[in-house]
This record gives structure tokens, sequence and C-alpha cells, in this order.
């Protein structure tokens, strides 16, 4: 990893870099060999889940990267239709074998789904799992924060990690605040936002050009700066490197709160409150 990329770190001494590789929709042999160049790149931390059905590629790319095992955090997540504690077991057994690893790095609840009400069940799994030595880490995603009460409550065990939707438009404020006095770490899903607008934002493009920078680069440096864990998505070897190098970019206060105004009431990329949303 390169010496410049700063790291976040959980109540329990876990360690995130500040940016790490999404792999939504790279899938295949086109999507392994992605993963692998990324890892080449420096990338240290990918983000999969069970639902991308990709764990295979990841793994593949893993595997071929030729960068030691033991320096890669590989995260995965258990989807809401095996939240029950039989199906979650074999869930967490499957990703794991379509890893392709020994053993998970970190492993997530994907969604709540507090309806069906069995988020619970799925984090007793996934400590159960953790115990067993099949998964290193244990964590979250989409979880509000009587969600986060409710499993450490139940477990005695509090995550190290909440994956949840931050970006310009919804800077989830309340949220990092939160999780920063648990020491939970945050990372960011979709962390460029709608993209193709967040990037003509008159203030990005102006930070960026003060920077000398891209407009993506400088949403990732606000991410860092707020101490969040982005996770964006790229296939290109050109754009995995310029992703990489914006965690070396530091934005003043000023700059990190005019990027933070852009902020909406109505921000999140589609009707996905955790409190009633349901993915299966």
């Amino acid at each position: 990893m390169s010496e410049q990329m700063p790291q976040f770190t959980a109540h329990n001494g876990f360690r995130l870099p500040a940016v790490g590789l999404g792999t939504y929709r790279l899938n295949g042999d086109a999507g392994a060999d992605a993963v692998a160049a990324g890892i080449r790149s420096g990338y240290r931390l990918i983000d999969t889940a069970f639902n991308y059905e990709n764990e295979g590629a990841v793994g593949a790319g893993v595997a071929a990267s030729g960068v030691k095992r033991d320096e890669i955090v590989v995260t995965t997540k258990l989807p809401g239709r095996h939240h029950a504690a039989a199906p979650a077991r074999l869930s967490i057994e499957e990703s794991r074998l379509r890893l392709g690893l020994d053993i998970t790095d970190l492993h997530l609840i994907h969604w709540p789904n507090p309806d069906r009400d069995l988020y619970v069940e799925a984090w007793q799994a996934l400590v159960d799992a953790r115990e067993r030595g099949t998964v290193r880490q244990i964590g979250v995603s989409n979880f509000l924060p009587e969600h986060l009460e409710r499993i450490e409550d139940a477990t005695g065990v509090r995550p190290v990690v909440n994956q949840i939707e931050v970006h310009p438009y919804f800077p989830q404020a309340e949220a990092l605040a939160l999780h920063a006095e648990r020491g939970i770490l945050t990372e960011a899903w979709s962390p460029l936002g709608r993209a193709k607008e967040v990037v003509q934002e008159p203030v990005i493009v102006e930070i960026a050009r003060a920077h000398e920078i891209t407009p993506v680069q400088t949403v990732i440096a606000w991410h860092v700066a707020r101490g969040t864990v982005s996770i964006p998505k790229a296939s290109s070897a050109e754009h995995q490197r310029a992703n990489l190098a914006a965690a070396a970019v530091v934005l003043d206060d000023a700059e990190v709160e005019a990027i933070t105004a852009l902020g909406r009431e109505d921000g999140r990329l589609f009707d996905a409150d955790p409190a009633t949303h349901e993915e299966m």
C-alpha cells in the first residue's frame, strides 16, 4: 500500500485504507482482470457482495494479482434472503468458497430489512463465524442507529464497519459522528453519488482547479478529509490510479464544508431508506 494512503482505525484496532475498490458489475474474466490490475496498482481493500454475483471474479483477481494474501482485505456481504440462522451460515460459507479464500477478511450484513426482523439472527451468525475462524472481522451495511444498538445489546459485539450511502448530495453528518463516537468505521457506497451531476457542481470544479486535480478526485479527497472510507468502482487502470492518488490530496476545512453544503433533503440516490427498504 502507498505510504501516502491514510488509514482509519476501528474500536478494536482493525484498520482500513481510506480508498478501496468497489466491484459492482465487475464480472467474469474482465472483472477478474480489473480486480487484479487494481491490486497491482495499490488497492488493498476490495468490496463485493453475494448479490453482486461476482465473488468468483473477485477471488480470481485477488489470486492473480501476485500480491501477498495477508496484505489484502476482501469484503463481502450477507443478503437479506439469508438472514435466518441456518441460511446465514451457509451463505457465509458459500461466499468464502466462491471467493476461493481460506478466510473472509470482512463480512457485512448487506441491509437490515427490519420488516423481516431477522437482522439480529444474521448478526449472531456472523459472530459465530468469527468465533469459528472462517471470518476475520464483521460489520454491517445500511444500518441505522437503532439497528446498531439492538445488535450490540443482543450479542455484546459491536460492528467494526457500517457501509452506508454517503456522497456530496447525502453527506450523512449525524451518522458519521455517531460512528466516530463508537469507533465504527464508515464506508461510503456510491461515494460519487450522481457522478455526472456531482462533478459539474461549480464548487467542486473550483476546488479541483485550485488543487490541479479532477472533480472525481476532489470528491474522494472530501471523503478522506471526513474520515470516511470510499469504495468507488473503477475498471480502467487509469481511473484506478487516479482514485488512489486522490487520497493524498489535502482539502482545508472551508473546502470540505463547501462540498458538504451540497447536501440535499432528498439526496438519496433512490428510495432506499434503511428503516423501510427491503433488499433480498
